[in-house]
């Protein structure tokens, strides 16, 4: 039901203008909220405060207030009439004043109101850059879109196997990403500048990457119940493949100074064996071991976080925590509770939680329903010495993306220059709030109707301004009586026809989106 209201606030917003068809809709959305409402909260009150019941109220009591105006008139200039006929001229006077009232309230109430009070936010804002950003190019966000990636069918085999996902041009996508993002010819030199940027900004050293430095590559695979593969929507083999050879062959790590991880989840067969057939001496780690893989350890309470967050894990995995640097390539879809799923939501995999989620405790990762500022874990993650501010590159593997949180790859997408075919996107940039604002974007533009989308962006809004963040929280992830500034810069882009930043506008400050089609 909150799917459908936000669907329509969408399309009233944007496409409803002539006033009888707006009055007409508003009536049979006032009466299918109304009736929703009833046949939900009368059985059980307490699912009043559900967000499906928040989200439909104010539609509902719009509805009541115009039907009490019409009734209350048509009810007002009867007793007028009455009064008039027993030539009690005082009642009549004001019983006619009371039915005019109404009546003016009935007719110039414009229904558009209802739903525009009610709207998400991304909606009225656009390119109102907040926060400090970082970065090479300060808040460069790369898009690299190759229609070739991704053929599979929706139903044959595996999304993920080779036959319909092309490593071939995978690895081309991870070159021009890494050039883009950097603006240098090749990739020995993009991986040089990253580290030395890094290193500069993070580490006040001067230099790159030294020998025995090691390095943690964060992949998502929140949809795996155990190591056997499964068709679900996860980390695509291709993507950390091409990772992997870029790292050996172009900046020329040792294979044994890499992990692959994901510690509260399970390394897939997909990934693992193709990966290790050519890297061998790659580490993997994930939340059981064996069959090549290695259990993941935990540092205790190295993640306090700066508020009560109830039960959540404050343990992080030791090859995070002993790592020099992290790689974060997390997906393009949605997820439930928080709406989306990006970077910031894929370092709650390095926590010591269990691998059984229906265990875990989930506290502070939602955004309030009606858009108050408020704590938000996430921002806990991208401020943490040895999550968010160890990350030299943040990642999103929209190969195929999804409009949930699991289950297989779905459905295609309709946006331009997607056009109802898979995304075929690789994002790259320095700026971890940059690029989940990029996300966000794609992801609300292409399904306003995603479960939970409305106010979804509330975690960058507080990160962009940690140091002085919307909620007054004083984020302090460590604990350690240091403040945390802004993590970089946020922003929503103009329309999603022309996904244009501030930077692409030609201003100075805010997101720039490097758009790259491979032919």
């Amino acid at each position: 039901m909150k799917s459908f209201i936000a669907l329509l606030q969408n399309y009233w917003n944007h496409r409803i203008s002539k006033p009888v068809v707006a009055r007409i809709i508003f009536i049979g959305l006032g009466i299918s909220t109304t009736l929703w409402f009833l046949i939900r909260v009368i059985p059980k009150p307490q699912r009043a405060a559900y967000p499906c019941m928040q989200a439909s109220a104010p539609i509902m009591s719009g509805f009541v207030i115009y039907l009490l105006a019409l009734t209350g008139s048509l009810a007002a200039f009867r007793k007028a009439k009455l009064n008039f006929a027993k030539a009690s001229y005082f009642y009549a006077g004001v019983f006619l004043l009371v039915a005019i009232g109404g009546s003016i309230a009935f007719f110039v109430q414009n229904p558009v109101e209802v739903f525009a009070a009610n709207a998400p936010e991304w909606i009225i804002k656009a390119n109102v850059p907040i926060g400090t950003a970082r970065g090479i190019n300060a808040g460069r966000v790369v898009w690299v879109h190759d229609p070739k990636v991704a053929k599979w069918d929706g139903t044959t085999g595996f999304w993920w196997d080779d036959a319909y996902t092309s490593q071939t041009e995978t690895d081309k996508m991870m070159m021009q990403t890494l050039t883009s993002l950097t603006g240098e010819a090749n990739l020995t030199n993009a991986w040089d500048k990253l580290f030395v940027s890094f290193n500069k900004a993070k580490k006040s050293k001067k230099g790159g990457y030294r020998a025995n430095q090691k390095i943690a590559i964060k992949i998502n695979t929140n949809n795996n119940s155990a190591q056997a593969n499964s068709n679900e929507i996860n980390a695509s083999p291709q993507v950390t493949l091409a990772m992997l050879r870029t790292l050996m062959n172009d900046a020329h790590i040792p294979q044994k100074n890499i992990t692959v991880f994901d510690a509260s989840r399970f390394i897939t067969d997909n990934i693992y064996d193709k990966c290790h057939k050519e890297f061998p001496d790659v580490v993997f780690v994930d939340n059981v071991g064996g069959n090549g893989r290695v259990k993941s350890t935990y540092v205790g309470n190295a993640i306090p976080y700066s508020a009560d967050n109830g039960k959540l894990a404050t343990g992080l995995a030791t090859c995070a925590v002993e790592a020099d640097y992290l790689i974060n390539i997390a997906l393009l879809k949605g997820h439930v509770g928080q709406g989306v799923t990006l970077c910031a939501k894929n370092y709650y995999g390095v926590t010591s939680i269990y691998n059984d989620w229906r265990k875990n405790a989930h506290d502070n990762f939602n955004q309030d329903r009606q858009g108050n500022a408020k704590y938000m874990t996430f921002v806990d993650y991208m401020g943490h010495k040895d999550l968010g501010e160890k990350t030299m590159l943040f990642l999103l593997d929209g190969l195929y993306g999804a409009k949930l949180v699991n289950g297989i790859p779905t459905p295609k997408w309709q946006m331009a220059p997607f056009n109802n075919e898979w995304p075929c996107s690789l994002f790259a940039s320095q700026d971890g709030v940059a690029i989940d604002a990029v996300g966000l974007d794609f992801l609300r533009s292409e399904w306003p109707d995603m479960v939970d989308i409305a106010f979804s962006d509330q975690y960058l809004i507080e990160a962009a301004q940690a140091n002085n963040p919307p909620s007054k929280t004083v984020y302090d992830p460590e604990k350690d009586g240091t403040r945390i500034a802004s993590l970089g810069v946020m922003e929503h882009w103009n329309n999603t026809k022309e996904k244009k930043y501030s930077k692409n506008l030609g201003k100075q400050f805010g997101i720039e989106l490097i758009q790259k089609t491979i032919e």
